[in-house]
């Protein structure tokens, strides 16, 4: 089933978000490779796909995973919330209609 991972940054974690990118964008080519991403990405902070210093509000992620429980066990192993840049991250199933 799918699951959307929805997150919400602490403000003015730019710098931290920067630094755990690299291992974030590793397990999400993990889950591209096996077939499981539907989409991934960032909130800008601003109108525009390149917000500069304003940076981002959270990200977004639509994947397949095995159970609620394996969607919420991803998303807790985040990069991201060990280097403090989520406030707060929400597991939901998601039901693809188009």
């Amino acid at each position: 089933m799918l699951y959307a991972i929805i997150s919400e940054d602490h403000p003015g974690t730019l710098a931290q978000r920067l630094a755990a990118r690299p291992d974030h964008l590793a397990r999400l080519e993990a889950l591209h490779e096996a077939g499981r991403l539907i989409i991934a990405g960032p909130h800008p902070a601003i109108d525009s796909d390149n917000p500069g210093d304003a940076g981002f509000t959270g990200s977004l992620v639509v994947a397949e995973f095995s159970s609620l429980n394996a969607a919420q066990q991803w998303a807790d192993a985040d990069p991201y919330l060990d280097a403090g840049v989520y406030a707060r991250v929400t597991v939901k199933p998601f039901k693809r209609v188009f």
